[in-house]
């Protein structure tokens, strides 16, 4: 996971990414392993299918931490999952490929706490 943290940090738009106060005081109130679990719900729900009608705009901007740490890993759509990671599209992520993307997104928002 290493290697792809590095290829993260190069590109100027997945770097812009960073935890405003509010997102940490919101981590810390619920604790990680809730959030954990938030991004486990998100990922099944709005990354695992194979067919995504929405895809490329599932994401919104703001609005939870593990949102921004989507965009911050490129784990936000299929599109970007496919292009950093080299998930195939249209196909339905298995449960190690959920878990690697949740690990990757918890592994973020643990490295800006």
């Amino acid at each position: 996971m290493d290697n792809i943290f590095q290829r993260l940090a190069k590109s100027e738009f997945r770097s812009k990414f960073k935890l405003k106060q509010k997102e940490i005081d919101y981590i810390n109130e619920k604790g990680l392993d809730t959030i954990r679990r938030h991004a486990c719900d998100f990922i099944s729900k709005r990354l695992a299918p194979a067919v995504i009608p929405n895809d490329g705009k599932q994401t919104p901007m703001k609005g939870h931490p593990v949102f921004i740490a989507q965009h911050a890993t490129a784990t936000c759509c299929r599109g970007c999952l496919f292009k950093w990671h080299k998930i195939q599209k249209g196909v339905e992520l298995s449960p190690q490929q959920q878990e690697y993307v949740v690990n990757i997104i918890m592994q973020w928002i643990e490295m800006q706490l």
